[in-house]
C-alpha cells in the first residue's frame, strides 16, 4: 500500500470512493468497505441539509399539488442549475457536485406521467436580486418565463409597489395529495419545519390567499419578468 494512503486511513481523513473499492478488493469483503463509504457519504450530505427538509421531500415526491412562495430566492424547484451553483457555494461548497445534481433531480415531480397542479408566487425582490452574475440571473428568468407557459403551472408576481404584504413573514409551500390533509414546509436562516398541525395549515392557506390578492396576473407577471431581464 502506498505510504500517503495508509497516512489517509491512520489520520482518519475521508477517503474516496475508489480507495474504498481498493479495500473491498484487498480485504476481499464484497462491497462492506464501500457500503460504508456511501452511507458516510449520504450523512454528510443529510447534515447540510436544513432540520425538517429530508423529510419534506418524500412528501414532496408523491403531493399531486404545489403552492409555493418565494420571498427571496427562487424556489427550489424552479432554479437552473447555475443559480444553484451560485447559491449552495456561497453558504458552504461542502459536496456541492452532489447538492447540486440532488436539486436538479427534485424537479422531476414536475414531470409526471400525471404532473400536479402547481401555483408559484415570488416577490419581485426575487427577480431582482443578482445572484451569480447577470448572465445567470438572465438565464434564470428565462427559465422562469418558460415554466410560466406550462398548462399545469401558474406562476404570479407580487410587485414591490404593493408595499407590506402578507408574503413578508416569509417563504412557505403548501403540499396538497388526493387522499390525506395538506401539509405545509417553511424555512428561514438554514432552519425549516414541516407543518402538519390542521390550524397552523389552514394559517398558510389563508396567508396564501390573503399574498395572492396582491400578485400580478400572469401576463402582467410575465411582463414584469421581462421587464427585469432587460434591465440587467
Amino acid at each position: 500500500m502506498h505510504p500517503q494512503w495508509i497516512s489517509t486511513m491512520e489520520s482518519g481523513r475521508k477517503v474516496s470512493e475508489q480507495s474504498a473499492h481498493d479495500l473491498d478488493t484487498y480485504f476481499e469483503t464484497g462491497g462492506h468497505f464501500y457500503r460504508l463509504w456511501k452511507l458516510a457519504k449520504d450523512i454528510e450530505v443529510h447534515f447540510v441539509l436544513p432540520p425538517g427538509f429530508p423529510e419534506y421531500l418524500q412528501y414532496e415526491r408523491k403531493a399531486t399539488s404545489y403552492r409555493i412562495f418565494s420571498v427571496l430566492l427562487v424556489s427550489g424547484l424552479f432554479q437552473t442549475e447555475d443559480y444553484t451553483r451560485s447559491i449552495l457555494a456561497a453558504n458552504d461548497g461542502t459536496n456541492l457536485a452532489e447538492l447540486v445534481a440532488n436539486r436538479m433531480e427534485r424537479k422531476a415531480v414536475l414531470e409526471r406521467a400525471i404532473a400536479p397542479h402547481t401555483w408559484v408566487v415570488l416577490d419581485e425582490t426575487v427577480l431582482r436580486r443578482t445572484v451569480g452574475g447577470p448572465e445567470i440571473m438572465r438565464e434564470q428568468l428565462t427559465y422562469l418565463l418558460e415554466v410560466s407557459e406550462r398548462v399545469n403551472t401558474m406562476l404570479q408576481i407580487v410587485p414591490m409597489s404593493a408595499g407590506y404584504h402578507a408574503g413578508l413573514g416569509g417563504s412557505f409551500t403548501i403540499l396538497g395529495f388526493e387522499d390525506e390533509p395538506d401539509l405545509a414546509y417553511t424555512e428561514s436562516a438554514g432552519e425549516g419545519l414541516l407543518i402538519e398541525r390542521p390550524a397552523r395549515i389552514r394559517d398558510k392557506l389563508v396567508r396564501w390567499d390573503l399574498l395572492r390578492g396582491y400578485a400580478l396576473p400572469v401576463p402582467e407577471s410575465r411582463v414584469l419578468i421581462k421587464t427585469v431581464m432587460e434591465s440587467l
